[in-house]
């Protein structure tokens, strides 16, 4: 295994079963960095910078040109991006990061740092507890917060509405064959060269899936989207190392106004397996939990009411 690569010791943090294995890591923002199956026990999660990894995501305000105070010139100008794994050539790290007394589940309290900037902490705070569907060994559910932590009358302004990765995913460039999921063991190919810009896919079920030639496959479901997911491969080739730069993303898509002082709340699963097991777990999934909607509070300033999006 590459584990040695990502993180060792205190670093990382794992789940396991006789089927799957999942971690999350302390330096990269707790953010998930580890996902492999019996079948495929090599780490399937790109870690080439901050950006990877299986992370929250989250955009809200006005786009800003910063570049005079040291943003990114390639991401500028950009709206108030909070980024679980980090910013711009830097990693977060997380404040609170242990795994529950029982052993089943995963829980991290993370600042996380601005994206277009090299090294700017957020006003905000994340939250993720990562743990196994229950009955299902092969299937992670994750379950994520973020808490906005802004000044009402800072420069990026009001809400505005914006699409939020629910969540942003990164795997190795090897899982190339990309599918929507239809229902009922029923498959749709999906093709788009590289990017960005990223594809944009709809799929029916709220779930898509990545397959590597020797048929293995992680899939996510996300049943809190809305409208089209973004999905595509970056740069080319084969490649099984990750920390290489060419991977594979898909993000689903929520469309939420953040205010200052929003708190976000959804869920996602992760479904590792061939085809056939993860259409299983996918229709067992679709049936218990189509109906979930993600819950944001105070959605447009500091005086608000809770409401369900």
């Amino acid at each position: 295994m590459l584990i040695a690569a990502t993180a060792s010791g205190e670093d990382l943090l794992t789940l396991e079963n006789t089927v799957a294995k999942v971690g999350i890591d302390r330096e990269r923002g707790a953010a998930i960095t580890w996902l492999s199956s019996a079948a495929y026990p090599k780490n399937i999660v790109n870690l080439a910078d901050p950006g990877r990894l299986i992370q929250q995501s989250y955009y809200a305000g006005k786009s800003r040109d910063r570049k005079v105070d040291g943003q990114s010139e390639a991401w500028s100008p950009w709206t108030w991006n909070p980024i679980q794994g980090g910013g711009v050539g830097s990693w977060a790290r997380a404040t609170e990061f242990n795994k529950s007394k029982d052993g089943l589940t995963l829980f991290s309290e993370t600042i996380p740092k601005l994206w277009d900037m090299p090294d700017e902490k957020a006003a905000a705070r994340m939250r993720q507890w990562t743990s196994f569907e229950p009955e299902m060994p092969d299937v992670v559910v994750v379950r994520c917060e973020l808490t906005c932590l802004r000044d009402a009358d800072d420069p990026w302004g009001p809400a505005a509405l914006r699409p939020q990765e629910i969540p942003a995913c990164y795997f190795t460039r090897n899982f190339n064959q990309m599918k929507s999921y239809l229902g009922k063991g029923k498959w749709r190919t999906e093709s788009q060269l590289p990017g960005p810009p990223w594809g944009k896919a709809n799929p029916p079920k709220d779930s898509m899936a990545f397959f590597e030639p020797g048929g293995q496959g992680v899939a996510v479901y996300s049943p809190c989207s809305k409208g089209h997911w973004n999905f595509g491969p970056h740069a080319a080739g084969q490649s099984d190392d990750p920390l290489a730069g060419p991977c594979m993303h898909v993000a689903p898509l929520d469309r939420v106004k953040l205010g200052p002082d929003s708190i976000y709340r959804f869920r996602y699963w992760l479904i590792v397996g061939d085809q056939a097991a993860i259409a299983k777990r996918l229709d067992a999934l679709i049936g218990k939990y189509s109906q979930e909607q993600a819950e944001l509070t105070r959605p447009q300033s500091k005086i608000g009411k809770t409401v369900a999006n």
